[in-house]
């Protein structure tokens, strides 16, 4: 028996699925108007206007299949913390839409446009092994698969630290180079940061549960990795968020049951010399996993080595 629409037989998953298409709807008038796609749903991920969950389905449906962008899965050869020339590089390629999909080691996707230099801030690091997917559309309006490839293959060999031949198609004099301005954060991050007295608050980044739930060896794991993190970095305060509120107390939020495995948490870091925010990132992942107990063997008082 055919069951693809079983899951819409109650009325949460139909107005679910039916918000999703909506959302799909806008994605692709932005992309007609020649937005990036990482630059729209980035924005609407710290809007909380959508989740983690809708990112790949949204590349499937509009990126590969309805748009027809040419792509390749390249495997990172070494770790890259350093952005600065294949942005403003991409930058200049006015011909083509870049878009990266990566694959972070917390388990979660980060989507990047490479000529925005905000994007990098969000990843920090591309770290080695890990899956980058590489999409190029020539936006020229005949088709040219043969100068997307040669687009990716540059991308890629940027990433490897290697100088790049420039096609000279993959620029369009017509056209100036833009960037997309970076939105506000959300109110109640600004006004957690703002509370907290800090200057600068870094995007929201993704945990992604997979424990079967999040239960109180989770939530006792978590506070042992942000008091490592306080302990480490007395200047910067971590802001936690579920379901678009912002969380003061962990242990009011995850109770037993509430957040389940596949649910995301989100963080930012509030402060002036913002650090360590890879690291956390990792770690609160495992904290959010089955593997969330070799934060609590450490003796009662004690404070995690961690950062």
């Amino acid at each position: 028996m055919e069951t693809t629409f079983y899951s819409l037989a109650t009325k949460g998953n139909f107005n679910k699925a039916l918000n999703h298409f909506f959302k799909v709807n806008d994605v692709v008038d932005d992309i007609e108007s020649r937005r990036n796609l990482a630059d729209v749903i980035n924005n609407q991920l710290d809007a909380a206007e959508v989740v983690n969950d809708q990112i790949l389905p949204i590349v499937g449906a509009v990126i590969k299949d309805k748009y027809n962008y040419s792509y390749s899965s390249f495997n990172i050869p070494v770790t890259v913390t350093e952005f600065t020339k294949i942005s403003e590089e991409s930058l200049k390629w006015t011909a083509m839409d870049l878009l990266l999909v990566y694959y972070t080691p917390a388990g979660s996707i980060v989507l990047i446009n490479p000529k925005n230099p905000s994007h990098w801030e969000r990843v920090r690091e591309l770290t080695q092994d890990h899956l980058l997917v590489i999409y190029a559309k020539f936006l020229k309006e005949e088709e040219n698969k043969k100068v997307e490839i040669e687009a990716i293959r540059a991308i890629e060999e940027m990433l490897a630290g290697k100088d790049v031949f420039v096609n000279k198609e993959f620029i369009d004099s017509t056209v100036m180079p833009k960037v997309e301005p970076k939105k506000s954060a959300p109110a109640a991050a600004a006004s957690a940061a703002v509370a907290a007295g800090k200057k600068r608050l870094t995007p929201k980044y993704s945990v992604q549960v997979t424990n079967e739930l999040f239960h109180n060896g989770n939530v006792e794991a978590w506070k042992k990795i942000v008091e490592s993190f306080k302990t480490a970095f007395p200047d910067l305060d971590v802001l936690i968020f579920y379901e678009n509120e912002a969380i003061n107390d962990i242990n009011a939020l995850f109770k037993w049951g509430k957040v389940k495995s596949g649910g995301v948490i989100l963080f930012q870091v509030a402060g002036e010399n913002i650090r360590g925010v890879s690291k956390l990132q990792k770690y609160l992942f495992e904290g959010a996993s089955p593997r969330f107990e070799q934060f609590l063997k450490l003796g009662v008082g004690k404070v995690l080595n961690l950062f």
